[in-house]
């Protein structure tokens, strides 16, 4: 996949709801994946080519800082090719960590191949507070010296060390950065109640393909031997199974049907299984998932986040604006980021019933929203207003939609191949 050379943000979209959504959709590679494959391209110091790999804003940033760093980035037409040999820096601006949250990656693989780094704290979307203490926590566990100062982190280490890492929390990112670092320890690591997404699974494949030796991933125990060496390779991303999800909610929204194709249903057995409690019909097969749904859908009587294999946060804001439009009331609780609902305002804008206490809304269905000029304020709340959109009657303005570039690739333009009357103006 080719990208343009720098990131322009268009102000909003422009939406006619009431079309039903139909026909074939193709999922892109995975955001949640592809992002920390990017940055482990740095452990192996060799040529790795990505391939499936989706045209998104935080993938370009995560690529420019790559390039920042020394290493050599090449397009081509089925991939993104990292040359990491050429790396003559270890430090990382501040205005490029500030973009994205998924800048932290960049901890573990600079530690290891590097043995330092200097960073900033990480940005991104404004939904929780997220603390990096839990990074910060592993790494020392395998000898890294982290000084904080004035909004900066300077991490180094002399030599790395195997240990046993104890999560508190199942965190994906600092389960991850914990992967790449110890991939550089002298002797074995084992982390203990590490996060066990899909995502994690595909790094392990990442890095073993390289000539890493890793195995657990998607279990409560990883164990990595480190210290081995490297050699090129190409690796395919895994389909995205939130993509997967906000397209099938936007599917559901508007009473239509899809076959979604490249998908890995596994992946999203729980979104799968609450959307069949909301009354839609759905087959599953090895790499697709079809889905036809009623003509008023059913409340789901509760939503609750959990890490994986439970319901994921990524599909909190997409199912919850589903559910303005279903028969009876459901009830969403937010395990994970305590300012998720944002997006509840906004959707009360459009007729939505919707009570927030706390980490906990209540929303009872109403026959249609109705549209109106809304603000995205994080990309799965951005999508979720959208989905909100092409459901409603009348026109929807969604502004602020740079948020939701970050993790769709070109999302007006794979709606509207499924029937969306939907425009960037």
């Amino acid at each position: 996949m080719l990208f343009c050379g720098g990131v322009i943000f268009v102000d909003h979209y422009r939406i006619n709801g009431g079309n039903r959504l139909s026909g074939e959709y193709e999922l892109t590679g995975a955001k949640n994946a592809v992002l920390p494959i990017l940055a482990a391209t740095i452990v192996t110091g060799n040529k790795s080519k990505i391939k499936s790999c989706p045209d998104l804003s935080d993938v370009r940033t995560m690529l420019f800082i790559l390039q920042e760093l020394g290493c050599k980035v090449t397009y081509e037409s089925d991939g993104i090719v990292v040359d990491s040999s050429t790396i003559d820096s270890y430090t990382i601006s501040e205005s490029l960590m500030r973009e994205m949250r998924s800048s932290v990656f960049l901890m573990g693989p600079m530690i290891a191949r590097c043995g330092k780094v200097i960073l900033s704290y990480p940005g991104g979307c404004e939904i929780g507070l997220r603390p990096i203490d839990i990074h910060l926590s592993a790494l020392r566990r395998l000898g890294v010296s982290i000084k904080e100062s004035h909004g900066f982190l300077e991490c180094t280490a002399d030599k790395l060390v195997g240990n046993r890492i104890l999560m508190d929390f199942p965190s994906v990112g600092a389960t991850e950065n914990a992967m790449m670092a110890a991939t550089a320890a002298e002797g074995e690591t084992r982390i203990i109640n590490p996060a066990k997404e899909p995502e994690i699974v595909d790094l392990q494949n990442f890095l073993n393909s390289c000539g890493a030796e890793i195995r657990g991933a998607g279990t409560g125990e990883i164990v990595i031997n480190g210290g081995k060496s490297y050699h090129e390779i190409e690796h395919k991303v895994i389909p995205d199974r939130i993509e997967g999800g906000t397209i099938l909610a936007a599917v559901a929204m508007t009473g239509g049907n899809v076959l979604l194709k490249n998908a890995m249903p596994e992946h999203m057995s729980i979104t799968l299984s609450k959307l069949r409690e909301a009354g839609c019909k759905i087959k599953e097969g090895k790499d697709f998932v079809e889905l036809i749904a009623p003509n008023r859908l059913k409340a789901i009587e509760t939503i609750r986040t959990q890490p994986y294999p439970g319901f994921p946060t990524d599909m909190q804001s997409q199912l919850l604006t589903v559910m303005t439009v279903a028969q009876g009331t459901s009830v969403v609780t937010e395990t994970i980021f305590e300012s998720r609902f944002k997006h509840v305002e906004e959707l009360r804008k459009m007729g939505a019933k919707v009570k927030v206490d706390g980490r906990t809304a209540i929303i009872t269905g109403v026959k249609s929203l109705t549209g109106a000029r809304v603000f995205a304020r994080d990309l799965r709340g951005g999508a979720s207003l959208v989905i909100a959109g092409l459901g409603a009657e009348g026109e929807t303005i969604v502004e602020n939609i740079h948020h939701i570039d970050r993790g769709y690739d070109r999302f007006e333009s794979a709606l509207q191949r499924i029937g969306a009357d939907i425009v960037r103006a």
